[in-house]
């Protein structure tokens, strides 16, 4: 469980990004012939993934160093890639993350949290 109030605050909205994700893929379908030709779709994917790598880089260390199951630094330099080269953001490497890591990391903050509360 968390003991942290930071990274407990840090994971909700992390849960919330990955909401968002799923919202967007809702609102514009899971086809990825939508997808690669819709930029707003890709943007909004994008601006998510951004936002999630720059929270992980401010869990403590504690905590990323307690679960290492999850790859932080990959996490973070898929930020680092979206805000630093954001016009030439592979399509693909945001496909596949919205399809086979966003769900992952979702269930995986979502465990952090006590049932019983």
């Amino acid at each position: 469980m968390l003991e942290n109030e930071r990274d407990t605050s840090i994971l909700k909205h992390i849960i919330d990004y990955c909401n968002q994700i799923q919202a967007t893929i809702t609102r514009f379908g899971d086809s990825n012939e939508v997808f690669f030709t819709d930029f707003v779709y890709q943007n909004a994917v994008a601006l998510c993934i951004l936002q999630i790598g720059e929270l992980v880089g401010i869990l403590s260390d504690e905590f990323k160093a307690d679960h290492t199951q999850i790859p932080w630094r990959q996490i973070r330099a898929v930020r680092n890639i979206v805000a630093h080269h954001y016009g030439i953001v592979d399509a693909s490497t945001l496909w596949e993350i919205i399809h086979k890591d966003i769900s992952d990391l979702k269930a995986f903050c979502e465990s952090c949290f006590d049932p019983s509360i």
